[in-house]
């Protein structure tokens, strides 16, 4: 099939999953477009928000549509390493056996990761980056496609432990989540307290997930927006001269050349699930704040003076 081909059928599977996902989940549609953008982009992503926003729920049911095996774990302060990795073990012959820990899925919910210590956390980095793990010396390929969908409590200061920054660099995309609108609300709440049982299926396999996100990557950027790309991440980092006065005021850290190629990879896919061939600057802003809001660090004034992270990455435009 070629590659036009391939992203014209991709556009229409793309409507159906979207469907799929709303079997289940009420509104939030721009969440899970840009879960999806990562997924198909080959990235993870970080979910910020408040409990009981069904985040564990949507990550289950995106797997369900994607026809992908899902692992949740739930972080807490006494979790070890072994506990996600796996461990050896000596089986009745006296010969040490692997057990493969839960990382082995092709989508792992990481629940509350900021509630683990930062040896825990470090547990997941392999794993994310190399797509393998390394344990008592052995290395082990993980399953592909291959994705950390983690979750953060923005509001839990107690007992946590912040992701290092070189952990969040790791992550394409970090997503807030808001509350529902008062008529989203309503419909969850009927959808959830009667008998019934919603069934998703799986509309796609992995291998066809994978052939996708070659596709994707196959897709042309014209230089002018790789180009429109890098000089934005550039405008992040205030020891510049391109960095504008709202950057240079408040931003402590810019972000570094991993967010240039998220925010191509992750515009070339925002452009296919639009029916693009080719993305253009508008779809690099459209996925800019997703790919920057956790890459640059805000300094004690900005803080101070209540200035937020899509305030000076739409100044960036």
């Amino acid at each position: 099939m070629s590659d036009v081909a391939a992203v014209e059928q991709f556009v229409k599977k793309y409507q159906d999953l979207k469907q799929e996902i709303a079997k289940v989940i009420v509104g939030q549609d721009d969440v899970i477009n840009q879960i999806l953008i990562s997924v198909f982009s080959g990235g993870h992503s970080l979910l910020i928000g408040v409990p009981g926003l069904a985040k564990t729920l949507m990550v289950n049911t995106i797997a369900q549509a994607l026809g992908l095996d899902f692992k949740r774990i739930q972080f807490t302060p006494d979790l070890m390493p072994s506990d996600i990795l796996g461990s050896e073990i000596l089986d009745e012959d006296r010969h040490f056996k692997f057990v493969k820990g839960p990382i082995f899925a092709n989508i792992i919910l990481a629940d509350e990761i900021n509630r683990t210590p930062p040896k825990t956390q470090a547990a997941l980095l392999e794993a994310m980056q190399e797509r393998a793990v390394t344990v008592a010396g052995h290395h082990y390929k993980l399953d592909l496609p291959y994705f950390v969908l983690a979750t953060q409590n923005p509001i839990e200061q107690e007992g946590t432990y912040p992701l290092p920054e070189a952990q969040l660099d790791r992550f394409m995309f970090a997503i807030n989540l808001e509350y529902p609108s008062f008529e989203e609300e309503v419909q969850v709440v009927k959808a959830t307290t009667n008998d019934e049982k919603v069934k998703v299926n799986a509309l796609f396999s992995a291998a066809e997930i994978l052939e996708y996100q070659h596709v994707i990557r196959r897709i042309p950027v014209a230089d002018n927006v790789i180009e429109y790309a890098v000089t934005m991440v550039g405008k992040t980092r205030p020891d510049t001269t391109a960095a504008p006065d709202i950057v240079k005021q408040y931003i402590d850290w810019g972000a570094g050349p991993r967010a240039s190629q998220n925010l191509i990879l992750a515009a070339k896919t925002h452009a296919v699930i639009n029916g693009k061939f080719s993305p253009d600057n508008e779809d690099v802003q459209a996925v800019a704040t997703s790919v920057l809001r956790h890459r640059i660090i805000k300094n004690y004034k900005a803080e101070a003076e209540g200035v937020s992270e899509k305030q000076v990455i739409k100044s960036l435009f």
